[in-house]
């Protein structure tokens, strides 16, 4: 076994670099086959320092190559946050005979004498499916006078206005520009004065459609907005949305996004974003996020490398008892690399418990579904004086995730905690899908509306599982779990070591 696989606090089936610091996604975009993920990278320390953007493709959202660092700090700064598009027509005058990968993100400049730093927009491009960049000769192409927090900007083409649109991040807004070519921009508008939360600084946003209840005929607009962590608060980081209508200029909230509403009611899921350009056919919008948090993301146990990626997920919008919710499910990529351990129906716990007691699971999943007034759930990295709690309390109609006795605690006051979702217009029967992971849980119920994202830090031999009910003589419907063993070196860590 390799050295990079046998690291206790490496995640089997999510990505992080082989070495040192990682945070945001950055420049998610599909081209020739090839899923991009580049990310927020510090290859000189294990804490964010001088940033770049770090680069890894797949071809399945699964599987993950890292390759080179693709864009470096140069005069104007640091790289911070951004996102990558094709362009398919040649907007930009980059391109001759084929469309190509264009990167815009924030240029980072931090000034002296205690000065505020300086933050600018600009472009690289790339002939060679993102292996090599040409930073434009004119950047930045894209300032602002007066905002100090003026970053992470999210393109995309608006086809019925035939032009490229920028959302950035603003403070305590985030403001719509729009383009002919990626290089000559013009403020739209300004969103979110007054709306939503703002425990924190305003970061990472998106801008995106999706049918409602897959009707194509009915189309919301979903943005997304990060709030960083705030020492008053003790969620810390997390990521807001809102649903309404854009007409190339405008983003105009509905009534639903007058109340706050989260992505993830976890504490780690943070500045995720949606890819670019995934073909027509396919059809989905596909996410990513940070798995960690501000308020201890530099504090968390690391050897080697510290931060990773959630899993890829899809996300839809659906209309439940006339409001319009964000859900979200785990990319049916994940099916494949399944292996079955064990299949249950219409069992008690007692039967259950029997099944798991002689096992010891490494990275998993875990389907269960039972009746909805039935409290119940598992304990999972179960070991000596450890363990992650993972339900639903039928009586509160939440699903939970305590994790205050899941393992290493030390590092930061606030990371033990009792985390919960509300199960809003549930069916009569609660589902739960767990993905089990060295260093964290996943979880989705209610068709994925309610979703929490949870770090852990176990021992690697607390590898238990069982299961629990308030009523132990009612049956689970139905229970299935799965080892999840990706196919790379060793069969133990998807990362390519080349």
């Amino acid at each position: 076994m390799s050295a990079i696989t046998k690291q206790k606090y490496r995640g089997v089936y999510h990505f992080s670099p082989q070495a040192k610091w990682m945070n945001d996604p950055n420049g998610m975009v599909f081209f020739e086959g090839e899923y991009h993920l580049f990310f927020q990278h510090h290859p000189g320390g294990m804490t964010m320092g001088s940033m770049h953007w770090g680069h890894a493709v797949s071809k399945d959202l699964i599987t993950w190559e890292e390759l080179p660092i693709a864009l470096f700090p140069d005069e104007l700064g640091m790289i911070f946050s951004g996102s990558a598009v094709v362009d398919w027509n040649n907007t930009t005058g980059f391109f001759e005979d084929k469309p190509g990968l264009v990167a815009i993100f924030t240029h980072h400049l931090d000034m002296p004498e205690g000065k505020p730093a300086v933050q600018r927009q600009s472009l690289a491009y790339s002939h060679d499916n993102g292996r090599t960049w040409t930073k434009y000769e004119g950047n930045p192409v894209l300032e602002h006078d007066t905002f100090i927090d003026f970053r992470d900007p999210k393109v995309f083409w608006h086809q019925e206005t035939k032009q490229w649109v920028m959302i950035v991040a603003c403070g305590q807004t985030v403001c719509l520009y729009h383009s002919p070519d990626l290089i000559h921009w013009t403020f739209a508008s300004e969103f979110g004065e007054g709306t939503g939360s703002h425990d924190g600084v305003w970061e990472c946003p998106d801008l995106f459609p999706l049918h409602v209840d897959g009707d194509t005929a009915n189309t919301k607009w979903v943005m997304l907005v990060s709030i960083g962590a705030d020492p008053a608060f003790v969620e810390g980081s997390r990521t807001q949305y809102f649903t309404g209508d854009f007409d190339g200029a405008v983003f105009t909230p509905d009534e639903d996004s007058e109340h706050v509403r989260w992505l993830d009611y976890g504490r780690d899921n943070y500045a995720g974003v949606s890819w670019s350009d995934v073909p027509e056919e396919d059809g989905r919008r596909l996410f990513i996020g940070w798995m960690s948090n501000w308020m201890y993301a530099r504090q968390t146990p690391a050897e080697e490398f510290r931060g990773a990626m959630t899993l890829p997920r899809e996300l839809y919008l659906e209309s439940r008892q006339g409001k319009i919710l964000l859900v979200q499910k785990p990319v049916n990529e994940l099916e494949v690399v399944r292996t079955p351990v064990l299949s249950l129906k219409d069992v008690t716990v007692q039967e259950i418990n029997a099944s798991l007691a002689d096992l010891q699971l490494d990275a998993y999943e875990i389907a269960a579904r039972f009746t909805r007034g039935m409290s119940a759930g598992f304990k999972v990295r179960a070991g000596a004086g450890e363990q992650t709690v993972i339900g639903i309390d039928a009586k509160a109609e939440e699903l939970y995730v305590d994790r205050q006795t899941s393992g290493r605690l030390d590092f930061h006051e606030w990371f033990p905690g009792r985390h919960s979702a509300e199960l809003q217009a549930p069916g009569e029967i609660n589902d739960l899908r767990i993905f089990v992971d060295r260093t964290s849980v996943e979880v989705f119920s209610n068709g994925g509306q309610a979703v929490i994202t949870d770090l852990i830090f176990p021992k690697p031999e607390s590898a238990g599982v069982a299961a629990f009910a308030e009523n132990e003589e009612t049956p689970f419907l139905s229970l299935e779990i799965y080892n999840l063993n990706l196919p790379a070196a060793d069969g133990d860590n998807q990362q390519s070591e080349g």
